[in-house]
């Protein structure tokens, strides 16, 4: 068993007035994927390198199977990494790379060997061992750099954004063969990215973390912990409800008013009388929020106005993309835009006005002011 916990960690970098990140805490459980996400300079490599040991701690406890790392080197920590440049030597064959670890630690050759084709068996690399890295592919490449990782058999596994030199396409089979290769080795993995597909398709949970930016500098922290279809249907906050899902939630500004709710420049619609309750209850009404919702709850399927008869808007068509299955309409009610995710058949065309419903159910709510979300 391999688990990690990361208590009130802080990270304040040499003549910095700030602290890098702030309040880190996470347990890990055994075989667990855990995937950090956010925008840049939230401070998620900062905190995969102070696991690494490669950024000393400032304040705050950091152990693995209960025993505090802070003071343990790199090299003792029994952690694999895989980087995003994937830090192969080109004058070395798949074999060398991957064995190169081992014989620094006096590994025997049988063992070396054997490790390194069993790696190579697993990534599917076992035709390429005598190759260079001139001679593949970028995703070979990012498998050569897996494999050094995995013939450590370390603990524990570190990945910082090790796709994110990819193109899109290859992205999406790599992402895969990610999934398929924890699956195969069970090892504790933290896996680094700033795009939340990737943290949706791979992560047992994810840590989703924000960027607090100021004139010293940014500070990162936590805005939630969670499974994937946790964080997407009840995020903590507006931060979090933005930042999971693609395309990302809309968000109006509206005054609450009986059981209207209204931005004043076009956009109103009537919420239900449980929606209703639980606002007034919490001191909202007459007063300014948040309504959030996100593209694929906005349908232009008549079966659904017949569910929702009051929550249709009628919307002028700004732009409309046609993505095959689906189309994208970006749409406007007074000088609200938004965008909804329909079905291809439902494509208009710009200048178009067109019938869409909300699903008020999968709507949410959020305070004006802190952007926590409204829950019962």
């Amino acid at each position: 068993m391999t688990t990690l916990k990361l208590e009130h960690v802080d990270k304040v970098y040499p003549n910095a007035k700030i602290k890098a990140v702030e309040n880190f805490n996470l347990d890990v459980k055994d075989k667990e994927f855990i995937v950090f996400v956010g925008p840049s300079g939230c401070g998620k490599s900062t905190t995969l390198r102070m696991i690494a040991g490669l950024e000393d701690i400032t304040s705050g406890e950091f152990s693995i199977d209960d025993v505090r790392m802070n003071d343990v080197a790199p090299k003792d920590r029994d952690i694999a990494m895989v980087f995003q440049n994937y830090a192969l030597y080109p004058h070395m064959t798949v074999f060398d790379n991957m064995a190169f670890g081992l014989k620094l630690r006096k590994y025997k050759k049988d063992d070396i060997k054997k490790r390194v084709e069993e790696a190579a068996e697993i990534l599917g690399l076992t035709e390429l061992l005598d190759r260079k890295p001139a001679d593949m592919s970028g995703g070979q490449r990012q498998r050569v750099a897996m494999g050094r990782a995995i013939v450590r058999d370390a603990k524990v596994f570190l990945m910082d954004e090790p796709l994110s030199n990819l193109d899109a396409k290859l992205r999406v089979t790599m992402r895969a063969e990610i999934a398929k290769i924890h699956r195969r080795i069970g090892a504790t993995t933290i896996y680094v990215t700033h795009d939340q597909t990737e943290a949706m398709t791979l992560a047992d949970r994810i840590v989703i973390m924000s960027a607090t930016k100021s004139a010293d500098g940014t500070t990162g922290r936590i805005e939630q912990i969670g499974e994937p279809k946790d964080l997407y249907n009840e995020p903590a906050n507006k931060f979090v409800a933005g930042f999971i899902g693609s395309p990302a939630m809309n968000f109006f500004e509206v005054t609450l008013n009986g059981n209207v709710i209204s931005n004043g420049t076009g956009f109103e619609m009537i919420i239900p009388e449980g929606q209703e309750k639980l606002l007034k209850k919490a001191g909202y009404q007459g007063q300014k929020l948040w309504f959030g919702i996100r593209p694929e709850d906005i349908s232009a399927e008549p079966i659904v106005q017949d569910v929702f008869p009051n929550q249709i808007v009628k919307a002028e068509v700004v732009v409309s993309e046609l993505l095959g299955a689906e189309t994208m309409l970006y749409a406007k009610v007074g000088d609200t835009e938004f965008v909804s995710k329909v079905d291809a058949r439902d494509f208009r065309q710009p200048g178009e006005v067109v019938d869409l419903t909300f699903n008020i159910n999968k709507a949410h709510f959020f305070d004006i002011n802190t952007e926590e979300r409204i829950i019962g």
